[in-house]
């Protein structure tokens, strides 16, 4: 019997011949790669250059997850979503970042935070990656309110049971990428090893190596 590979992404740099940037953005650009490819012939790839994102699932003692739905132009609609937000600062610590969202977007502060999963969001044509947290032991956060701007100022907040997500996943009715990915990746550590087993917040991320 074959021993069973392990299951582990690994990191891999071809050859580039050349490259330019068209587009610069405030926040992101757009790269053009000419990429060596194994048969020695040269692909041009676009794709977008993003400096990482973080999003909080946050779960309060009654299994509810805080949700904020938002307007996202690019797909004209309005999304429910959990608190999320770009690493603005090279380096970051990505715990930091997500502290600071969820008490920016939601004015709530979290004592317990955990790992709760680590993905890029569209690496066909994106350079995103996202660290999911997940925050317990939930409590208003102290001082005056974040002012809020442009469509974060139209946001609504709820606190949803998680299995009311995840059937609206399944359903179809539910779109957002950190939403989808995080309530189903609770809803599996719950049926799991639980929660207890997922990494400590100031876990490693090769994907935006950070100070701690």
């Amino acid at each position: 019997m074959t021993a069973r590979t392990p299951l582990k992404d690994t990191a891999e740099q071809w050859e580039v011949r050349a490259t330019e940037t068209p587009f610069v953005g405030n926040k992101t650009s757009v790269r053009t790669d000419d990429v060596v490819m194994p048969d020695g012939s040269v692909a041009r790839r676009d794709y977008q250059v993003h400096p990482g994102s973080v999003a909080v699932l946050a779960l309060d003692d009654q299994g509810r997850v805080l949700v904020l739905k938002q307007y996202r132009h690019p797909v004209a609609m309005k999304l429910w979503e959990i608190p999320a937000g770009l690493l603005d600062i090279p380096g970051e610590n990505p715990l930091h970042a997500a502290q600071r969202e969820l008490y920016e977007e939601a004015h709530v502060k979290a004592e317990d935070w955990r790992v709760l999963t680590d993905v890029y969001t569209t690496p066909g044509g994106c350079s995103e990656a996202v660290r999911i947290f997940l925050a317990r032991d939930l409590s208003e956060a102290e001082g005056e309110r974040f002012e809020v701007e442009d469509e974060e100022a139209d946001m609504e907040l709820a606190r949803v049971p998680l299995a009311d997500l995840v059937r609206g996943v399944l359903g179809g009715d539910l779109h957002n990428n950190c939403l989808v990915v995080g309530a189903l990746s609770l809803s599996a550590a719950l049926a799991g090893d639980g929660v207890e087993a997922l990494r400590p917040a100031e876990a490693e991320w090769p994907a935006r190596p950070f100070e701690a």
